[in-house]
């Protein structure tokens, strides 16, 4: 069988991680692309001469040019500034619209056939930036959020009773932000509804601290974001789009008339495999989640209306 080619592009924090869970599963050959010299060079043949140590048979290399990437399987885009203490996802944006659309541009223009996952911030409007400036049909472009808002919301609930965050079930929707709508009557654990272990004042406090997740790091950090979390939830979903594992996760989704909407990427679950967003997955909203998920899409709406102005 033909091994995967990965590509990641951008060599900081949220990329080396990225690319360095994806190595160690062995979920294919990876590129690493910066604008910086050495810098992905150095990295890449350090993780490199990782796989020898943890027994896996992966090809890690970093370049400044995109010609390398011809033919990737996956595409991962994390490039862009991070957000600093202060500052909003939304501040990011006009910067941040510039440098992805570039690189889906050039990394589309090699590896016409290639899925993308997006990373970059203010997320939502990365995701419709990538679609726009690739020109690939939109079910090819998936953005990482509701893998990264769930799990912080699954490590909290875990943490707040007690027991492993394995038998966590929790379900995140909308915009990857201050609107996320983490959805608590779909929160189990093993099987059990989320009510039975905390009342719902404290179960309302730690959904805002998932809303808050980002913010908080990045007030902890002084200086940076969040890496190790959201590069390990880039690669859960790169995993089953290459594996086609047929995985059901939240993730920001092309939206073609599901939830009532067209023509946006946000976040709602959806199955992912080898030709990227499988189905989107519509769940049933009461009328107070309808209208949290309405502004969270309202949001991203927003967002998009910005996106428009500098593309």
């Amino acid at each position: 069988m033909q091994r995967k080619k990965i590509t990641v592009i951008g060599a900081g924090n949220v990329g080396a991680s990225v690319a360095a869970y994806a190595s160690a599963q062995e979920l294919g050959d990876i590129v690493i692309v910066d604008i910086l010299e050495g810098i992905p060079q150095g990295k890449g043949l350090d993780m490199y001469e990782t796989t020898p140590v943890l027994g896996v048979d992966t090809k890690v290399s970093g370049v400044n040019d995109y010609e390398s990437t011809a033919d990737s399987d996956l595409i991962i885009i994390t490039a862009g500034i991070a957000r600093k203490p202060g500052m909003s996802r939304d501040d990011l944006l006009s910067t941040n619209v510039r440098i992805v659309g570039e690189v889906s541009e050039k990394a589309a223009k090699y590896s016409p056939n290639a899925i993308m996952i997006i990373v970059s911030n203010p997320l939502d409007a990365m995701v419709y930036t990538a679609w726009k400036k690739s020109g690939f049909d939109p079910r090819k472009i998936i953005g990482m959020a509701g893998v990264l808002d769930t799990a912080r919301f699954r490590t909290f609930i875990a943490e707040e009773i007690g027991v492993s965050v394995e038998d966590i079930n929790a379900l995140v929707l909308g915009g990857h932000g201050d609107t996320m709508v983490p959805l608590t009557r779909y929160c189990f654990v093993g099987g059990v509804p989320i009510t039975k272990f905390m009342s719902e004042s404290r179960l309302e406090e730690l959904v805002q601290r998932t809303r808050q997740g980002g913010a908080e790091i990045v007030g902890l950090l002084k200086t940076g974001s969040a890496y190790y979390a959201p590069a390990a939830s880039a690669v859960q979903m790169a995993k089953s789009v290459l594996q086609d594992k047929k995985r059901l996760l939240p993730v920001a989704a092309y939206l073609n008339g599901e939830y009532g909407e067209t023509g946006i990427f946000v976040g709602v679950p959806a199955v992912l495999g080898t030709s990227g967003v499988e189905k989107v997955i519509e769940v049933d909203l009461t009328p107070e989640e309808k209208t949290a998920f309405q502004k969270s899409v309202d949001a991203v709406k927003g967002l998009v209306v910005e996106v428009d102005r500098f593309l």
